[in-house]
């Protein structure tokens, strides 16, 4: 049985864990958009089915109103993202029963409200409405000061490797150093960990995630995602949840190295 034709087709580097599961959060905002929206992996790219264009929506995406939830509370607030026609509420990072809070990567000041609504709002670049949305890279801006740099996340494992001050032999955030950050990873990411999480291997801060190649609905993408579906299964990533300071509060996720190669079935 073939697959359908994708509305939507994207390039992803699946050694990078930020762009997997920004592809879990690009599935479940077109869901969400249009229900009945699928995805799938083939090799190197990302398949979406559903009844719309690319760049319809990452505009509707963009310019959702983004609420905290706890608005005392900067940090850590749940959010609220109202699109068009549904709402879907953020608060993985929460989540101690299945293993939520174990994939949060900021801490101490980090501001996760302002840092999503920035993410979001560089994304109101019609740059990203190309196929090319996860490589697109550019200093961002707080959307609240916008003369003042806003850093990401650390979804994005670009960032991991010349994250910590020993392996470039300074330490960028104390000299307030203006760095590349990927705006659609790291917000698409942040939507994606909300239903899906990577499986964990035992090993403190060392997960798995699986790709698949027959269309799923979001709803059965955390059973792909472990790697638990067989007929479907294509490859699977193992990552570390890294600390990136030597403070250890502060993490990244790291690059992934591919552990199994499945067998392409359908």
């Amino acid at each position: 049985m073939s697959n359908p034709t994708p509305n939507i087709t994207i390039p992803v580097d699946l050694t990078n864990p930020g762009q997997f599961f920004a592809c879990c959060g690009l599935l479940e905002l077109a869901d969400r958009l249009w229900p009945g929206a699928e995805g799938w992996f083939d090799v190197d790219l990302f398949h979406v089915q559903c009844n719309s264009d690319l760049a319809h929506l990452v505009h509707e995406v963009a310019h959702a109103e983004l609420i905290p939830l706890d608005p005392e509370d900067a940090t850590a607030s749940p959010m609220l993202l109202k699109l068009l026609n549904a709402e879907l509420r953020l608060d993985w990072w929460h989540d101690d029963r299945s293993g939520g809070r174990e994939m949060k990567v900021w801490a101490g000041s980090m501001e996760s409200v302002g840092i999503a609504r920035s993410m979001q709002n560089a994304m109101k670049d019609k740059a990203f409405h190309t196929t090319d949305l996860l490589n697109i890279g550019m200093v961002v801006r707080d959307v609240e000061k916008p003369s003042n740099k806003k850093e990401p996340f650390y979804f994005d494992a670009r960032r991991a490797m010349n994250a910590h001050s020993r392996d470039i032999g300074f330490s960028p955030n104390d000299l307030q150093l203006t760095t590349i950050a990927y705006p659609a990873v790291e917000f698409l990411c942040l939507v994606g960990l909300q239903r899906t999480l990577p499986a964990s291997t035992g090993v403190s801060r060392v997960f798995d995630y699986s790709t698949w190649c027959a269309p799923m609905v979001p709803v059965l993408i955390p059973v792909a995602t472990a790697g638990m579906i067989p007929h479907i299964h294509l490859n699977t990533y193992r990552f570390e949840n890294w600390f990136r300071t030597g403070q250890r509060k502060h993490k990244a996720f790291k690059p992934a190295t591919l552990i199994q190669q499945g067998v392409l079935h359908v």
